[in-house]
C-alpha cells in the first residue's frame, strides 16, 4: 500500500483529504503544518505529499525546499493543494520541486486524476 502524507493547517481540510485518498488505497498520515511535515518524512519517507502552501510555523513552499535537500526527499511525489492560484506561485512551486498543482476547493476526481498523471495511480 502506498502512503500519503497530507499537509495542512486545516483540519477539515486534512479529514476530506485523508478521506478521498485511503479510498483510492493510500495509508494517510497528516501534519498541520511544514515542522511536523519534516518530522514525519524524517521517520518515514512516504510515497506522496499532498501539501499547503500557507501554513503556520513552515510554510509549504520551505517544507518542499528542505525536503528536497533530505537524504531521500527526492522520492516523494509532492502534489501542492492550495489557494494560491497566480502563475507566479505555480512556477515557484514547479522550479522548487512540486511534481503537480492542485486548486482548492477539490474533490475525489480532481486528486485522482492529477495522481494518475504523476504515476502514483
Amino acid at each position: 500500500m502506498k502512503s500519503c502524507l497530507v499537509v495542512d493547517d486545516s483540519r477539515v481540510v486534512r479529514k476530506v483529504a485523508r478521506k478521498i485518498l485511503e479510498e483510492l488505497s493510500f495509508a494517510c498520515t497528516e501534519a498541520e503544518d511544514g515542522r511536523q511535515a519534516m518530522e514525519a518524512c524524517a521517520r518515514a519517507m512516504p510515497d506522496a505529499i499532498l501539501l499547503d502552501w500557507n501554513m503556520p510555523v513552515m510554510t509549504g513552499i520551505e517544507f518542499l525546499r528542505r525536503l528536497r535537500k533530505m537524504s531521500g526527499g527526492d522520492a516523494p511525489k509532492v502534489v501542492f493543494c492550495t489557494t494560491e492560484n497566480d502563475l507566479a506561485h505555480i512556477q515557484e512551486a514547479l522550479s522548487a520541486g512540486a511534481n503537480e498543482y492542485i486548486m482548492k476547493p477539490f474533490d475525489s476526481d480532481i486528486i485522482q486524476t492529477k495522481f494518475q498523471q504523476i504515476g502514483l495511480l
